[in-house]
């Protein structure tokens, strides 16, 4: 399966804030993200959403029958949404970074939980013979699915960015475990 994860467009959130499941507005409309993207991506192909307004919106500028998939939201943060991360301090983001797959903030989830919900998506994209497609979600999708197919043990999770409307090309075999990146122009 070819998968086409698109990170979406910046959100309009003050700079250092903790926002993973917040469901907040785009800084800008997401007409002029898609106008850019819609050059890079196949066309006629089936797209998936997260449900978050800062995903939805540019599904549906870029496709006209976008569906939505609760197994695609960003990793919930707990306590910390909506916190400046140096609010949240040093001592418990030390122990996050430690451990990015396996710390739970609290009352959050787990890295290893967002990436077995996002495999779990994956899994029925490829049980349904879906060939290609095009998903919009969170860097932090990207990064657990990524981490995944690149057997990245759980603290070097964190050394995966990805910048606001990056496109990660994945080609997924039936095992889930070999992968290429793309870089797309």
């Amino acid at each position: 399966m070819q998968l086409y994860l698109i990170r979406h467009p910046r959100p309009r959130v003050e700079p250092g804030v903790c926002y993973g499941r917040l469901d907040l507005d785009l800084a800008e409309p997401a007409q002029a993200a898609a106008a850019r993207l819609a050059p890079r991506l196949p066309r006629g192909v089936p797209l998936w959403s997260s449900p978050a307004r800062r995903c939805r919106e540019l599904a549906e500028a870029l496709h006209p029958a976008p569906r939505l998939d609760e197994r695609l939201w960003e990793m919930h943060f707990g306590d910390w949404e909506g916190r400046r991360w140096e609010e949240i301090g040093p001592a418990a983001l030390d122990a996050w970074a430690a451990d990015p797959a396996g710390f739970v903030p609290p009352g959050g989830e787990s890295g290893l939980q967002v990436q077995a919900r996002a495999l779990d998506f994956v899994a029925a994209l490829a049980r349904a013979g879906v060939a290609e497609v095009l998903v919009v979600a969170h860097a932090g999708v990207m990064r657990a699915l990524l981490a995944h197919q690149r057997g990245l043990p759980g603290q070097r999770w964190l050394e995966l960015r990805f910048d606001y409307e990056e496109v990660l090309c994945l080609e997924m075999a039936e095992d889930f475990l070999a992968c290429a990146r793309a870089s797309l122009p």
